[in-house]
């Protein structure tokens, strides 16, 4: 057997034993969900400061049902549920950072940061939890719930607590997906005011 021949087939095997072992993902959902901003910087707006100056938007904590990218139903006081084909494109906690730092920097005209952007520089920092990011079975509602803290570096610290609860008329990924933006726009909007 010549060398050349001998070495195809230990690439060969190589291969196929490769390819038994790796998969290059699942079955791809129907479709993906997102956070659409119901206020958006128009495209060519410019903004510019210190990095001081600037407001940072944290990126949130969750608890462990919200680590994921699948929505969560609340089925009873002590049971959860994640809804069939109902796929997040990031983790809820990206997401709401981002539909924040959108919302805050159209609303408020300011300069917008996140942490990284801000190379740790900042005064204001916008931080908190997302506690609750799903739906509600039992009441028909998407509900999300934020503990937003307002961190002045030198002054008081601030928390509050936002919530907005909005209908749903099914427990499927389309109503989800639609009263779950309303929802998060609903609380990006009462940070907004908050922070000013």
């Amino acid at each position: 057997m010549t060398k050349t021949l001998r070495n195809a087939l230990c690439v060969a095997t190589a291969a196929l034993a490769l390819s038994a072992c790796v998969s290059f993902g699942g079955k791809a959902p129907p479709s993906m969900l997102v956070l659409t901003s119901d206020s958006s910087v128009a495209g060519g707006t410019s903004k510019s400061g210190a990095s001081g100056e600037a407001l940072i938007v944290l990126l949130p904590e969750t608890p462990r049902k919200l680590d994921t990218n699948r929505v969560p139903v609340q089925v009873d006081d002590s049971n959860i549920a994640y809804i069939k084909d109902a796929v997040w494109a990031d983790k809820p906690s990206r997401l709401m950072q981002m539909l924040l730092m959108e919302n805050i920097a159209a609303k408020n005209n300011r300069l917008v940061l996140n942490e990284t952007d801000a190379g740790g520089r900042a005064q204001l920092y916008l931080s908190g939890s997302l506690l609750e990011f799903g739906l509600d079975e039992a009441a028909s509602e998407a509900v999300v719930v934020y503990d937003a803290v307002k961190i002045n570096r030198g002054q008081t610290v601030e928390k509050k607590r936002f919530e907005s609860r909005k209908p749903v008329t099914a427990i499927d990924a389309r109503e989800a997906g639609r009263a779950l933006n309303a929802a998060a726009n609903d609380v990006a909007g009462q940070i907004s005011a908050w922070v000013g």
